[in-house]
């Protein structure tokens, strides 16, 4: 049986929550999620990721069918993705106040036992078993290739002051390159997805912690408090889907 949990929380230094999210429990028992954190501009990053959220979602439910195999399910993901690309960048083309704005995703179908993951941007995916909690995405941001070329430790990227600059992003440009992943979501595991208002202010082992004393919907809150007591200084999202 699957449950999702979802809150969003503008933290305590933004004037508007630029994160957005949905989620559901499809016909058969199958769980989906998606999240959202939008930028550009005093409107424009709120405006990219409703609009991505919405359709995805639409397109996610409206096209949904029992029984689908894998390849199914990930070019039903995908697909959904691309869409919500073209209706973002069409909106920022057209209007001048718009202009340039985009949005980071992590969607997730979950279906007969398998977790589908797809993303674009920094926010992030975890699994969380009972032993371990192990980050499945990787951020498309530059201070991730300074990590992966070696010019940076992990810690030094927690610091860095352009750790907000990122590389992929969704309704920027008229196509979209998508990282996807499949991995098997035993009973007992957790599937965390979250926007960087939480993972900039959290370490995944903190979160693992908590993740042994609480779950549900406490789980969630308890996340958003310990990013908030540890600065805030970002819109926080985060969904949890148990199994």
């Amino acid at each position: 049986m699957l449950k999702v949990y979802t809150k969003s929380d503008i933290g305590l230094v933004r004037s508007s929550n630029q994160d957005a999210y949905n989620d559901g429990i499809l016909p058969d028992q199958s769980a989906w999620v998606v999240v959202c954190d939008g930028m550009g501009g005093a409107n424009g990053g709120a405006v990219a990721s409703s609009v991505a959220v919405r359709k995805i979602s639409e397109h996610m439910v409206s096209n949904y069918k029992q029984g689908l195999s894998d390849s199914m399910i990930k070019e039903l993901i995908l697909s959904s993705i691309v869409n919500a690309n073209m209706e973002v960048h069409n909106m920022a083309s057209s209007d001048t106040e718009l202009s340039g704005m985009g949005t980071t995703v992590v969607v997730a179908l979950i279906s007969n036992g398998t977790a589908h993951i797809a993303h674009a941007g920094d926010s992030r995916a975890y699994l969380i078993t009972p032993d371990e909690i192990r980050q499945l995405t990787t951020d498309h941001s530059m201070v991730q290739e300074m990590v992966n070329n070696g010019d940076l430790t992990e810690q030094q990227a927690r610091q860095h002051p352009q750790k907000n600059i990122i590389t992929r992003a969704l309704g920027v440009e008229n196509s979209i390159e998508i990282d996807y992943c499949e991995i098997p979501f035993l009973q007992g595991s957790k599937l965390l997805i979250c926007t960087d208002g939480l993972t900039n202010y959290v370490e995944a082992e903190q979160i693992f912690q908590l993740s042994r004393k609480v779950d549900g919907g406490a789980l969630t809150e308890q996340l958003i408090e310990l990013a908030k007591n540890s600065g805030g200084g970002d819109n926080i999202t985060v969904a949890i889907v148990e199994n």
